[in-house]
């Protein structure tokens, strides 16, 4: 019975999609606080005790018509046109988010880079090289996971490079 209310609480797409490859990983789950001033980055980052820069927001962007994910520290910005360069492509823009909802499965501040609806091509900024594990969304407002980026990038498919930028 504990086993169907862990799973019942945790079993977003992206911890289903751990646990089924059998990869390492954390969950740290906190209250998320809807009137707080924080970005939903830098607010997972202090609710759960580690630095801003171990902890990666998941964004989509524009890439010459198709989605492409950028996943960079909190305390960052994606810097579209290395994005672009980084996927191959020319021009690149913010997704409208409902169309980033749609396509992930996942709601605004919640987008895991893991269990999305759909695959789509993923790069993780190079700053994530630095780090035995980093955090990412878990699917849901107040769960981040913590996994190593090998393990992020092998079930992304997904490649490196500098796309964060101050």
């Amino acid at each position: 019975m504990a086993k169907k209310t862990a799973r019942a609480s945790h079993g977003t797409p992206a911890v289903v999609s751990l646990e089924k490859a059998g990869v390492p990983h954390t969950l740290h789950p906190y209250e998320h606080d809807p009137s707080s001033d924080l970005s939903y980055g830098m607010e997972a980052a202090e609710a759960i005790g580690v630095d801003a820069p171990q902890v990666f927001k998941t964004l989509l962007a524009d890439v010459d018509g198709k989605l492409v994910v950028g996943i960079v520290p909190v305390d960052r910005k994606l810097d579209l046109k290395a994005l672009a360069r980084a996927a191959g492509g020319k021009k690149a823009a913010m997704a409208d988010p409902a169309a980033a909802e749609r396509a992930t499965g996942y709601v605004v501040g919640g987008i895991s880079p893991l269990g999305q609806k759909a695959r789509h091509t993923t790069v993780l900024d190079e700053s994530a090289e630095a780090y035995d594990v980093v955090y990412v969304s878990g699917g849901r407002r107040g769960l981040d996971i913590g996994l190593a980026p090998t393990d992020l990038l092998t079930l992304t498919s997904g490649t490196t490079a500098p796309i964060a930028r101050d």
